[in-house]
């Protein structure tokens, strides 16, 4: 038997196989277009479709309830009985989660998410008809002054539908897209002379894509690179862009469980036990905030997780998400709590949500501006390969990568040497001394799978580059 049922049918059929005290059935229809090129040609291009079936099944125990969760992919119709079976297996093997709360009901979620008996929506190699003959024409001006791009773009479609035993039915369609660009001159690819840079832009539908822009950007940081210039480990005043900013953020927000934090396990544990919540993280007044309905990062205004978790958990599935602050005015307000870990910390339930904002009261000021403003410095265009070295103090430690440029009487100079550095994220916070317009960005570390996020340029005055790097 082939896979004819729809997602919704599949939602449905699921839930009457279900022999479980209790059973949730996600299925998401995921639609992927891309492109690729390389050397100032496209490459490839290609269009796929795919669908995922998740069963959790709950078991009610007398010390919580059992959990039992089975995730496949190209599920035809014929093998749905055996992943709701797999799934009950699962939860009669399982211990009892402490994490157990009864699962919402449809009038307990609101009227949340898109229309349930829609047709689910594509994406189509068509989306990129504007972006691929602007790019074209990059190529061409690359070929002319002997600079090669390489890259990708990427346009997902994800429909997901929620339903439940306790009659929850909920649906979310979520377009993300993204576009990074990377430009090589010289011989860089042997490692004799040239500079890479690289640049990249999320999105929804590639309408606010400009890809002369970005070209634009490029071209003008190869020039930076005439000049060479090699400097040793230290502190540095750096210029981190918005890109870099959000690889930093995103790193906090992924340790901001509240259960974590309450029990002294991160950044954000109290000495004395309990959180830091209400302590201040910045002498600026800072704002560090998501919301689902955030003008061109909009998502899922309802949680949506296919296990049990710390930070996000299943079952709190359909439990409506607002506007929360994680810091305001510069003080810790929130973290990511689940019904449970509320219930620990005696702190409202704020859910993890999935885009993130930082904004500085105030802040008008452009990369450029402050580039502008800047005696000597550095100006670091990228972060890559990014680890936690300690999550008490969420110190990291990661590489620059693809321009590093010295600013000299607010211009720049030349291009630098790569550096590993040392930093924590809420350290920075604490040291951050000017902070500009928020703007979106693509993260270089971790967009791949938190695109949605809009920062400011950060001036940091004695970033930490504790050793010169050799990668290139």
């Amino acid at each position: 038997m082939s896979q004819s049922l729809s997602a919704q049918a599949t939602v449905e059929r699921a839930l009457d196989l279900s022999r479980a005290d209790a059973t949730m059935v996600l299925v998401s229809e995921t639609g992927t277009a891309n492109l690729r090129w390389a050397g100032n040609s496209l490459t490839t291009n290609g269009v796929t479709r795919g669908r995922s079936v998740t069963v959790i099944a709950l078991r009610n125990a007398d010390r919580g309830t059992a959990v039992g969760v089975v995730r496949r992919s190209g599920l035809r119709d014929d093998e749905l009985p055996d992943l709701v079976r797999a799934a009950e297996a699962a939860s009669a093997e399982a211990a009892p989660s402490e994490e157990g709360r009864p699962l919402l009901t449809s009038e307990a979620a609101g009227p949340v998410g898109g229309d349930w008996d829609a047709p689910v929506p594509a994406t189509g190699i068509e989306v990129f008809t504007d972006t691929a003959r602007d790019l074209g024409r990059a190529f061409r001006h690359g070929a002319a002054n002997g600079t090669r791009l390489y890259g990708f773009a990427e346009h997902t479609v994800t429909s997901t539908f929620l339903g439940s035993s306790t009659g929850l039915r909920l649906r979310h369609d979520q377009p993300a897209g993204s576009l990074e660009l990377n430009a090589k001159s010289g011989d860089t690819e042997r490692g004799t002379g040239g500079h890479s840079t690289w640049v990249g832009r999320a999105t929804r539908d590639f309408t606010d894509v400009d890809v002369d822009a970005l070209a634009a950007e490029l071209d003008r940081r190869i020039g930076w690179a005439q000049r060479r210039v090699e400097l040793p480990a230290g502190r540095y005043e750096t210029l981190l862009p918005p890109e870099a900013v959000a690889d930093l953020m995103i790193s906090l927000y992924w340790r901001a469980g509240a259960r974590d934090a309450h029990e002294g396990r991160t950044a954000f544990s109290a000495p004395g036990g309990g959180t830091r919540v209400g302590e201040r993280l910045s002498p600026l007044p800072l704002t560090l905030r998501s919301d689902p309905a955030e003008p061109g990062l909009e998502c899922a205004p309802f949680v949506l997780a296919d296990a049990p978790g710390r930070a996000v958990t299943a079952f709190d599935n359909g439990v409506p998400l607002g506007r929360s602050e994680w810091i305001a005015d510069g003080r810790l307000a929130a973290l990511c709590q689940t019904r449970y870990s509320a219930d620990l910390t005696g702190l409202p339930l704020t859910p993890e949500i999935d885009n993130l904002i930082l904004e500085g009261a105030g802040g008008t000021a452009t990369l450029a501006d402050m580039v502008a403003g800047t005696e000597r410095g550095l100006l670091v265009t990228c972060l890559w390969y990014i680890r936690e070295v300690d999550p008490q103090t969420m110190l990291q430690t990661g590489l620059t990568r693809d321009g590093v440029y010295l600013v000299e009487d607010g211009e720049v100079t030349g291009a630098v040497n790569n550096f590993r550095f040392n930093e924590s994220p809420v350290g920075l916070l604490s040291r951050v001394s000017e902070v500009g317009a928020s703007v979106p960005a693509l993260s270089r570390e971790f967009g791949q799978y938190f695109p949605r996020t809009a920062m400011p340029p950060v001036r940091v005055p004695d970033f930490n580059m504790s050793t010169v790097s050799q990668a290139s």
